[in-house]
């Protein structure tokens, strides 16, 4: 009678059977099922019950037919899945299950989650990654996500966690599939994870017992041996299996090995072994969980005995399961003949069948449902895969070494910071994350010496070492050629070395003196890279410790903490409190807003709490989509975000100094205002957009003759002393026609009585006041107080000085002043003829560091472990201070007016500051929910009247959305 036949007389229901600790459940229900259904099975049909055979979904039509054939003739137990992808794999397991007596067992080895096998799933670390790890709920919580994939897929049994102790560094098998070399640490992780997989109902399977971890041989290929005493087999190789045992581990896998401490026939596999699978195993641990053999096809053992034959020595042995039997109609047969030998009693057999029938039970298969492939690629990967990734590689980044605590770097002002690479992968990632926070320069050149000549001009190199992490099982040996490299570059520089591979690869290392800062990464992949880059300065501190020994110096459990520094970071949305898929929606708006040809391109970030979430590029540089596609690192000119960006903080740092103060009055300031009606203006109104000042005026018209071109007496077509101030392409200004402009300023009307009329005016004269009283113009003053030591370096005046083009966007075809495509100079007239060097506008500048700046703001002054100036002194700013005038804007900033347009949505707090630019530009932080939000356009080309970007509230609906993907 077929199996769903008899579960229709159980009627019991056991939906929560899999969210159970399996050794909790015996009940009666489970004892009527597994009765019925053995007393209802030929011998044959008991036999086929012990094996699990091999399947593959990414194999031929014929591969499927023969485990098909299996499944009716043989009536075989179960299948273990190798490699394939999910869907396809969903689809052969319900098909294996609809032709199956009795619900098959479905394993996988899926010792680093399912992608050890599946394509398309997510690829979570290496056990030696986790074994850097201290905190075991972290481990725990990546058991639980085993399990849920493992569930989903339909799989009840996870071969792993992998119990050895890897204290070989040459075992050619294990490596980085071991936790490390400490019985202990191995044993907390271990236990986490089988307590987090067993949680979601899908048993953990011990291995390899009784223990491989120091091995010099591959057991795929040939008989490892282990020569250790029985007692520190005893004390060491067998003390996790007795802590999890205790824990209710579900299974055992039985390796292959030579154990001749523990077995007496000379080149015995373990795993044939009646001492070892029944006298230790069994009696003396006193397991009573499923025992499986290792891959019965593997060397180790299939060298020993032919297939069949090595079931059923398997068999005897105490094994319960036989995994990957090669041929099982000729080890049924095998099976018949010790039965009718009396070799195989039937107590024996009823041992192992009923207890696996009492398995099926607890996993739920007396009530089988076939897998629903609906959402189920959605439902394997999800974004909170990816915030676990990064805390687990938060925790297991270990700092080895940290000389005079090079690490975290700081003092950007005083560093120039090179990158070698060495390792044949990939190394892009890292290498943009540290560009993030630093000018960060790739030093390449295949001869040594000529290496050394070009970083010479470097006071910090930082070597990353990257080797692929396609498996766990590559060679990650440094060349000798690099070695020397590695050390002759340490011989002349500070270096800090980055080991993106296992830490065994460390070991030919044999000198770190002369290396300052020493850290492992464990694995080459995008997420250790970011991290990695941002330890390094300090977005995180360091937490990890060595799961093995690598050196005298460098041994198990060390590592070394760093200082965390209030630096931005990079991470998901949802790590960060955010919902990716809301935050997607700007991804539509960005693409509508090219395709209308409201800007060709753009910039958008967005920081949640000092974390990175959205960092995205749209468009090209013009509307020419054979033009550059606009890429982070490009700069856009900023307009007006210029007068936050640096007249503000330069002016707040004097008031913070005590040097200046809001009373402050402009005849006092600068002496072509005294005798003035502006006299008396104080910075108070200034700052505040109150002073009565004209909007703007249009300086450059009056330097055009009758035809409206540049008049030869002020400009020049070619550099001179005379003519010292680049306005355009060939277009050079009269030397000190800034004093003209001052001039028109205090000969200007102003506005009686006084109401908020948003100037340039203000900072147009601040900018005069800066560089009088500081002696200093402001492109420097500002590189020096702030860009360079915030790492903001990417930001300046006048970037072709310093850029290429292709990383400029252009701002306007200017038929008017200048008659040129104004690209790489400011837009504004003003401050172009100013030499592009403005209080109101000329900063080129790109997302990420608009919003170090923005989240210096919202730290109130602080930023890298500096303070730039107090809270207090912010706080001071950062207030309206003529609300009875009808004026949001706050010093210097501008604020938002809820419910009554302005600059922002109506979703931002009365804390929250920022401002927006001429050229399509806006950057706002809010304190309340802790958002940096940047926008970067170009949305004046070609053509400075289409202003679409302001009257459709582009900006703002962004900002809306941003908003809405908090999670609440």
């Amino acid at each position: 009678m077929k199996y769903l036949i008899i579960a229709f007389f159980f009627i019991f229901q056991i939906s929560q059977s899999q969210n159970k600790n399996p050794k909790s459940l015996n009940t009666t229900e489970q004892t009527v099922w597994v009765d019925s259904v053995y007393n209802q099975m030929s011998f044959e049909e008991r036999v086929g019950q012990l094996f699990m055979v091999a399947a593959y979904s990414n194999k031929d039509a014929e591969h499927i037919k023969s485990v098909d054939r299996l499944v009716e003739e043989q009536k075989i137990g179960g299948v273990i899945f190798f490699q394939g992808g999910p869907g396809r794999q969903a689809n052969l397991t319900n098909r294996f299950q609809s032709k199956a007596k009795v619900p098959l067992f479905v394993g996988i080895d899926a010792e680093w989650g399912i992608s050890m096998r599946l394509d398309s799933t997510y690829r979570y670390p290496w056990n030696m990654t986790l074994g850097a790890i201290q905190d075991m709920s972290l481990i725990e919580r990546l058991g639980v996500q085993y399990g849920k994939e493992s569930k989903r897929m339909g799989i009840h049994f996870n071969f792993a966690p992998v119990l050895d102790i890897n204290t070989n560094p040459k075992n050619p098998i294990i490596g980085n599939r071991s936790f490390g070399e400490d019985k202990e640490n191995v044993t907390n992780r271990a236990l986490a994870l089988m307590k987090g997989s067993q949680s979601q109902g899908v048993y953990a399977t011990g291995k390899h017992f009784p223990g491989h971890g120091d091995t010099a041989t591959d057991s795929h290929h040939s008989l490892p041996s282990v020569n250790f005493t029985k007692e520190r087999i005893n004390e060491v190789e067998f003390y996790p299996y007795k802590r999890l045992f205790q824990e209710g581990l579900a299974s055992v896998m039985v390796a292959h090995l030579n154990v001749p401490a523990l077995e007496k026939r000379e080149n015995f596999p373990s795993s044939i072994s009646y001492t070892i699978v029944t006298d230790i195993l069994q009696k003396q641990l006193g397991f009573k969980g499923l025992i499986f053999t290792d891959a019965l096809n593997m060397k180790a053992a299939s060298n020993f005995k032919q297939p069949g034959e090595i079931d059923l020595e398997a068999f005897l042995a105490g094994n319960d399961i036989l995994l990957f039997a090669e041929n099982v109609p000729v080890a049924i047969e095998k099976f018949a003949d010790a039965y009718l030998q009396n070799r195989l009693t039937d107590e024996r057999l009823e041992h192992s069948v009923k207890k696996i029938l009492e398995y099926k039970y607890r996993a739920g298969l007396n009530n089988y449902t076939p897998i629903s492939t609906k959402n189920l690629a959605n439902d394997l990967v999800n974004p909170e895969d990816d915030v676990l990734q990064y805390e687990l590689f938060e925790n297991a980044i270990t700092v080895l070494k940290n000389k005079n605590d090079i690490l975290p770097l700081q003092n950007l002002e005083s560093q120039k910071i090179a990158y070698v690479k060495l390792g044949d992968d990939f190394k892009s990632t890292f290498l943009s994350t540290l560009k993030n926070y630093t000018e960060v320069t790739e030093v390449t050149e295949e001869n040594l010496d000529s290496l050394l000549v070009k970083l010479q001009e470097y006071t910090t190199v930082i070597v990353g070492y990257h080797k692929s992490d396609a498996n766990a099982w590559k060679n990650h040996d440094f060349k000798d050629s690099e070695l020397v490299r590695l050390q002759e570059i340490a011989r002349n520089k500070n270096v800090i070395l980055d080991i993106f591979a296992k830490p065994y690869a460390m070991i030919p290392i044999t000198s770190y003196e002369n290396i300052e800062g020493v850290i492992v990464s464990y694995q080459n992949n995008d997420i250790s890279q970011s991290l990695s880059a941002q330890l390094i300065f300090g977005a995180f501190e360091a937490k990890g410790k060595l799961p093995v020994t690598i050196s005298p110096e460098f041994k198990v459990n060390y590592g070394l903490h760093t200082k965390k520094l209030d630096v931005l970071g990079y991470t998901i949305a949802e790590k960060a409190g955010m919902d990716s898929k809301i935050l997607s929606k700007i991804d539509k708006i960005a693409q509508n807003t090219i395709d209308r040809k409201i800007t060709p391109g753009m910039q958008i970030l967005v920081a949640k709490d000092g974390k990175v979430v959205y960092n995205k590029s749209f468009g090209n540089h013009t509307y020419d989509k054979k033009d550059y596609k606009v890429q982070n690192t490009d700069i856009y000119d900023v307009a007006s975000l210029t007068k936050m960006l640096s007249t503000l903080p330069n002016i707040m740092k004097l008031v913070d100094e005590k040097k200046l103060s809001l009373d402050a009055k402009l005849g006092d300031m600068l002496p072509v205002f005294q005798n003035t009606d502006k006299s008396d203006i104080t910075l108070k109104e200034m700052l505040s957009h109150i002073a009565g000042f004209q909007a703007w005026i249009p300086f450059y018209q009056s330097t055009l003759d009758a035809k409206k071109h540049p008049k030869p007496e002020i400009y020049s077509k070619f550099y001179s002393p005379e003519f010292p101030d680049q306005v355009a392409e060939n277009l050079y200004i009269k030397k000190g026609y800034t004093q003209n402009i001052l001039q028109q300023i205090a000969d200007s009307k102003l506005i009686t009585p006084k109401v908020y009329k948003y100037s340039d005016f203000s900072f147009i004269i601040l900018k005069e006041y800066l560089e009088k009283t500081t002696g200093k113009t402001l492109d420097i003053l500002s590189q020096e107080n702030f860009y360079k030591p915030l790492g903001a370096n990417n930001t300046t005046y006048n970037p072709l000085r310093k850029y290429d083009m292709s990383s400029i966007p252009p701002t306007e075809v200017d038929n008017y002043f200048r008659y040129q495509t104004i690209d790489g100079y400011v837009h504004d007239m003003g401050a172009a003829m100013q030499g592009g060097v403005a209080g109101h506008a000329g900063i080129f500048s790109n997302a990420v560091d608009v919003a170090k700046i923005m989240q210096m703001y919202l730290q109130k002054g602080h930023y890298g472990g500096k303070t730039y100036f107090s809270a207090a002194t912010f706080d001071l700013f950062n207030t309206t201070y003529f609300n009875k005038e009808n004026n949001r804007r706050a010093l210097g900033f501008d604020k938002p007016v809820n419910g009554k347009g302005g600059s922002t949505c109506d979703c931002v707090s009365p804390e929250s500051f920022g401002h927006t630019g001429f050229t399509g530009t806006m950057a706002w932080a809010d304190p309340k929910t802790g958002i940096v939000y940047v926008f970067l356009s170009n949305r004046t080309f070609p053509d400075a009247e289409n202003n679409l970007l302001a009257k459709e509230n582009i900006r703002t609906n962004i900002q809306q959305i941003i908003n809405d993907a908090v999670l609440k």
